[in-house]
């Protein structure tokens, strides 16, 4: 069984993005920030681990609406795992929360009080989306993820 259960706050607003064609859905991509149960000594600072999701069709719609930078959620979802090829010939892996339901985990009072406090909450290394612009108008998709594409 692959089923994942995450608490914690957007660490950005969430990029959203819509497929070509035409019926066009969209795809948000955001992290969220997961704090840990325990702290070990040797950890440092680091109290969070930072965790990619991605929304597709109407929770993405609902994440480009409602969800920001600070906002507590509870999202359930899939871990999937990926690869492809980027520009320079590097085989990049990828590991997602695909979001099977997404919700707000505190009132809009208390996100409203928080707000202010995440702000400068630490940005992780961006994970390279596999899908890119190529300035001409069509999106670049790379070999090998058509099976991991949820249209055709």
């Amino acid at each position: 069984m692959n089923k994942v259960i995450l608490m914690g706050r957007l660490t950005r607003d969430p990029e959203v993005r819509y497929s070509q064609g035409d019926s066009s859905m969209a795809v948000a991509r955001y992290t969220l920030a997961v704090d840990r149960r325990f702290r070990r000594s040797n950890d440092g600072d680091q109290t969070a681990d930072f965790i990619g999701c991605v929304a597709f069709g109407r929770s993405a719609e609902f994440a480009e609406k409602y969800f920001r930078q600070g906002l507590k959620v509870i999202v359930t979802g899939r871990i999937q795992t990926g690869s492809y090829t980027n520009r320079d010939g590097q085989k990049v892996y990828t590991t997602d929360v695909v979001v099977e339901d997404q919700e707000f985990a505190e009132s809009k009072v208390a996100s409203d009080a928080n707000a202010g406090r995440y702000q400068s909450a630490p940005a992780p290394a961006p994970a390279p989306a596999p899908i890119s612009d190529a300035g001409d108008g069509f999106m670049n998709i790379p070999d090998g993820i058509d099976e991991e594409l949820p249209f055709n």
